[in-house]
């Protein structure tokens, strides 16, 4: 049985409950499907550093009082979209990603785009399944201490309703 799902914006005090859902679930994705390079510069410590500084973009998924998982929009994209592990196979990751197309749409916007490396499997299954839609492959700049790595990515869309 699957509790209530409720959506707030961000506070300072989710940050660490954030870099902790996002380091994790970083990893599990990541790993062994980006540059090492990347990897390198995506220290635990990075992920605090980061999601301290994006707590503006960032919305939570509450479940009993505790962070499970987040979205950070900007513009048309979905930058992030992680579940806690212990949430994970509940319903939260489909209902952070209709919270986000929602957010993307409330900013003005007809399309949303995410980029999902290529062997990032079981997220591109469930993007597919949430009906977006494999946009074609580009590098997608990720920015560390020392500038942009660039990164092979699939770029969705998600052509919102009007």
């Amino acid at each position: 049985m699957s509790s209530l799902v409720v959506f707030r914006p961000a506070t300072p005090a989710d940050a660490d409950a954030v870099a902790e859902i996002w380091y994790h679930g970083w990893r599990d994705g990541h790993l062994g499907n980006v540059p090492e390079a990347l990897v390198r510069v995506r220290t635990r410590e990075s992920f605090h550093e980061r999601a301290a500084q994006r707590v503006a973009d960032t919305s939570v998924a509450m479940v009993d009082d505790e962070v499970a998982g987040f979205v950070m929009v900007v513009g048309d994209e979905v930058e992030q979209v992680y579940v806690a592990s212990d949430h994970r196979g509940s319903g939260v990751a489909g209902t952070l990603l209709a919270e986000a197309e929602r957010l993307v749409g409330a900013g003005g916007h007809s399309r949303a785009w995410l980029a999902v490396a290529p062997g990032n499997a079981r997220a591109r299954r469930f993007y597919e399944r949430c009906g977006w839609v494999d946009g074609g492959l580009f590098d997608n700049p990720a920015f560390g201490p020392d500038g942009p790595i660039f990164v092979p990515c699939h770029r969705y869309v998600k052509h919102l309703a009007d």
